[in-house]
Formats: structure tokens, C-alpha cells, sequence
């Protein structure tokens, strides 16, 4: 079966890579309002959740990183 429907391509899955990007782009606050809303609409919310976990993780701990870094010198 085709991808299109009447001549419209069929909505993207919710996936976790597309979470992580929306996830990301929310942190960096720069993103086109259609965009946004496209990422919303087809974004599982586990995976969201899930994604904005990884994210303050990953910040948290480039943080620290940086911090015991510059207190090493």
C-alpha cells in the first residue's frame, strides 16, 4: 500500500529520535511555531517525557563537568 492518501503523505510515527529532537530544541527556545506544533502533534508523550529526562541528565552532568573543571585549575 502507498505512503499517500488522496494525494497527502501519511503522518510520521511518534519515534523517540523525534522526540529527542523536540526535546532539544525546546532547551535551545529557537524553533518556527509550525514546526513546534508539527513535532507536538505527532510525538508520543512517554517519549517526551522520557527525552526531557535525558535532557536535564545530559545538562546536569556537562555541568558538573564543567564546574569540577574549572575548579581543577
Amino acid at each position: 500500500m502507498s505512503d499517500t492518501v488522496k494525494g497527502k503523505s501519511a503522518a510520521p510515527e511518534a519515534s523517540f529520535w523525534r522526540s529527542l529532537k523536540t526535546i532539544a530544541w525546546s532547551f535551545f527556545g529557537i524553533r518556527k511555531r509550525s514546526e513546534s506544533q508539527k513535532d507536538a502533534a505527532h510525538a508520543g508523550p512517554f517519549h517526551i517525557v522520557v527525552a526531557g529526562l535525558v535532557g536535564v541528565l545530559i545538562i546536569v552532568a556537562g555541568l558538573i563537568v564543567l564546574v569540577n573543571w574549572v575548579v581543577a585549575k
